[in-house]
């Protein structure tokens, strides 16, 4: 989840609010790869979440990785929530899960190491205090009640909205974690072409990456339950969003469509001020319940910015939204993966060209089907697991075409970090297939089997 804003200026024009998307611009030399991905600790010998205090608790691995490799604490009031260093962030997910936010980076050789590093800083903490961490779209056997809230406010009101719309919200918040990355765009023109690939195409993300086929001890009958939870969540802030392909759309249609999202919170003095449901159109005009006569400041709209959640979403980058979270090496397939498409002008085109085509209704259907068949999801004559084969070779070119070496040269691109990707579609097994073959071989319906095997 985002971190707060504070400060900035008065709004003093509607004008301001495209503005600051358009403020993303960046020349192509400055496009960087920024890689987010979340998972689950758990006791080693219970097979429980962590609560959030204890010998055993996310608490002990914040301040051991503090401790031991320099993190700087974040709190909130008194509890350490997070850390920083050097442009990353380690953040806590509403249920517990670890994220870690990496620094804007310029390959993804860098964003591999980075998360080689965070994860091997994790691990060397979590080891000593009987800890572990696992990688997967939806917690697959703990309930509701055994994840615990964070002490987070922002966290605080979204439970108590999330329990008021849709069906799955408090699932999301507590029982589900993803991979996910941010680009950079040149242009309103090139963010308009990036969105659109991106949403038309994240559900061969979700199908690739689909790792969630557990949920509460039982199949659930998903590849991606996660994915399915989000379907369910908030229809006001989620979804495929068809104005995105409309003429005409723009940085201030995407102000628009979120100036009409209701609101979460407002954030002053270091406290969450509980505006759930209110009107940031309403706060333009001094209008807002929760701060009578008082109008937003820049740090405002951009903390409203983060309580839209769809497949993929404009801020000063563009946040790619459709893949569980997963095994180690994964965790680097998915900015392989997107960069591929998205920095290469070329690879973009072909990927638009692929799906520019497609209805509303198809790529909600996409969607749909990615979730529940994963690679074997079929729409319309649209084969899924021919599409990824299709859409991660124009990746593989597009990385090709970056040539940006690592290894001190020794390695010419980063098409390596697709391996995991291409393997998948060689054999038609995503992670969640795996699980589901071993859960009916050699773990002989044996559930708690996954811990010890897939964990970190």
């Amino acid at each position: 989840m985002s971190v707060p804003q504070s400060g900035g200026a008065p709004i003093e024009s509607y004008d301001q609010l495209p503005e600051l998307l358009a403020k993303g611009c960046k020349p192509k030399a400055d496009w960087r790869i920024g890689t987010e991905h979340e998972k689950f600790g758990f006791c080693q010998d219970s097979l429980k979440p962590l609560p959030y205090d204890g010998a055993r608790s996310i608490k002990a691995v914040l301040e051991g990785l503090e401790g031991r490799f320099g993190w700087d604490r974040v709190e909130e009031d008194g509890h350490i929530i997070g850390l920083t260093k050097d442009g990353a962030n380690v953040s806590l997910e509403p249920g517990g899960a670890l994220e870690l936010s990496g620094a804007p980076l310029e390959t993804i050789h860098q964003t591999c190491d980075e998360v080689n590093t965070h994860l091997a800083e994790v691990k060397s903490v979590a080891d000593e205090i009987g800890v572990k961490f696992i990688g997967l779209g939806a917690a697959p056997e703990w309930t509701h009640a055994q994840m615990p809230l964070m002490p987070k406010g922002r966290y605080k009101l979204m439970n108590n909205y999330m329990e008021k719309v849709g069906t799955m919200g408090t699932a999301m918040m507590r029982r589900t974690c993803t991979v996910q990355v941010n680009l950079d765009f040149g242009s309103e023109a090139d963010m308009v072409q990036k969105m659109r690939v991106a949403l038309a195409l994240q559900p061969v993300a979700v199908a690739l990456f689909a790792n969630s086929p557990f949920f509460e001890g039982q199949i659930n009958g998903h590849k991606s339950w996660r994915s399915r939870i989000w379907r369910a969540l908030d229809d006001a802030r989620t979804g495929m969003l068809p104005f995105v392909f409309e003429e005409g759309f723009g940085f201030e249609a995407w102000t628009e469509w979120v100036l009409d999202v209701p609101m979460y919170f407002v954030y002053r003095d270091g406290k969450y001020i509980d505006a759930l449901g209110m009107s940031f159109r309403d706060f333009l005009k001094g209008e807002l319940p929760a701060l009578p006569g008082e109008k937003p400041l820049m740090s405002d709209w951009a903390d409203h910015l983060t309580t839209v959640f769809p497949e993929a979403r404009v801020k000063q980058f563009i946040e790619m939204r459709g893949a569980d979270g997963g095994p180690w090496r994964r965790l680097c397939a998915l900015p392989a993966f997107w960069t591929g498409l998205m920095y290469d002008q070329t690879a973009l085109d072909a990927a638009w060209d692929l799906c520019k085509g497609w209805s509303a209704e198809q790529r909600d259907a996409l969607r749909v089907a990615a979730s529940v068949d994963g690679l074997q999801a079929q729409v319309e004559g649209i084969n899924m697991h021919d599409l990824a084969r299709e859409v991660v070779a124009i990746s593989e070119a597009g990385l090709k075409a970056r040539a940006r070496p690592g290894a001190g040269g020794l390695v010419p691109d980063e098409t390596h970090f697709l391996n995991a990707l291409k393997e998948s579609i060689e054999s038609g097994e995503t992670p969640a297939d795996e699980l589901l073959r071993r859960y009916h071989s050699d773990w002989d319906g044996d559930l708690s089997r996954i811990y010890a095997e897939y964990s970190y």
